[in-house]
């Protein structure tokens, strides 16, 4: 007859073996998503990396454009300070149904009317145009950046 230890000792040297085998799967399963998780974290901060580099390298440009922009607009408050430069504005000339001789169109040709812009207007006005010029570059800067980065995904 069949001993019972005998029959106790294969169904717990086959239980034992699954269970081993349960247990090394288990483990070459975390080692093996462990490597592929340190893989991916490489990788993820590679690319983390050159994208700085591209933030970087747009900011610096940003910056540089904006020097110059500033040393024209520097250039262009002390000429409008100086009178160096003048504003001017085209103004709707009064209608007059006589013309007198002496009033005979200038022979530049240029017979527009025009109104000389206050300093202070003139000075708001750059104001408000440098602004709105920094805003653009800075869009442009951004827009440019986020390009960039997109394509290296």
């Amino acid at each position: 007859m069949f001993n019972p230890y005998f029959l106790l000792a294969v169904v717990l040297a086959i239980l034992g073996s699954f269970g081993g085998g349960y247990w090394k799967g288990l483990n070459d399963e975390e080692a093996r998503q462990q490597a592929e998780v340190a893989r991916l974290n490489t990788e993820a901060r590679e690319t983390e990396q050159r994208m700085a580099e591209v933030a970087q390298t747009y900011a610096k440009t940003l910056r540089k454009a904006n020097d110059v922009a500033r040393i024209k607009e520097t250039k262009l408050r002390a000429d409008l300070a100086s009178g160096d430069r003048k504003l001017f504005i085209p103004v709707k000339a009064p209608e007059c149904p006589v013309q007198a001789a002496g009033d005979a169109p200038a022979s530049s040709g240029n017979t527009e009317a025009r109104a000389e812009l206050d300093g202070g207007v003139a000075q708001a006005l750059v104001d408000l145009t440098s602004r709105g010029d920094q805003a653009i570059r800075q869009l442009n800067a951004c827009i440019d950046t986020y390009e960039k980065v997109r394509s290296m995904k």
